[in-house]
């Protein structure tokens, strides 16, 4: 009542987080890789999956943006012809 909003579950999905930051913690606590040693003695880096699964939602979203963007550039290149076209039309 008057201008108190509901209190929300403190539930944070991986969706509202922001990726760059998630990938940027992993690497900062060490947790982006794990280190295997072989038979050999070679040891070996292989990425944690919780890491790859980060780089993958950073590569979605930028997709995303980019794809965005492809949309408005090309209105933009309409609207630019259009203009040029009625322009041309009048001279």
């Amino acid at each position: 009542m008057y201008g108190r909003k509901k209190q929300q579950p403190q539930s944070s999905s991986a969706s509202d987080k922001n990726p760059n930051r998630v990938a940027g913690g992993l690497r900062a606590q060490g947790a982006d890789h794990v280190v295997m040693v072989s038979e050999d003695g070679a040891e070996n880096q292989i990425p944690t999956q919780r890491y790859v699964q980060s780089l993958e939602e950073q590569i979605r979203k930028q997709r995303a943006a980019i794809t965005v963007l492809e949309r408005k550039q090309a209105r933009q290149t309409k609207t630019l012809e259009s203009l040029d076209t009625f322009v041309r039309s009048r001279s």
